[in-house]
C-alpha cells in the first residue's frame, strides 16, 4: 500500500510489469491485463522470456 492508500503490485523479472489502483482486487486483476500484454507484444516482437520456476 503505497502513501496515497492505493495498492501498488510488481511482478519482479518482468520490466515494465507493474500496476496500481484503489483497492487489492482492483490492483491484481490490472497486474494481470498488463501481464498478459507484456506477454503478447513480446511474442509479437519474438522476445525472450525469462524462466519463470525453471521453465524456459
Amino acid at each position: 500500500m503505497l502513501e496515497d492508500d492505493t495498492f501498488y503490485g510488481e511482478i519482479p523479472g518482468f520490466p515494465g510489469v507493474y500496476a496500481n489502483a484503489e483497492t487489492l482486487e482492483s490492483c491484481r486483476d490490472l497486474l494481470q491485463d498488463v501481464l498478459e500484454g507484456w506477454i503478447i507484444l513480446g511474442l509479437r516482437l519474438q522476445h525472450n522470456f525469462p524462466p519463470i520456476e525453471g521453465i524456459d
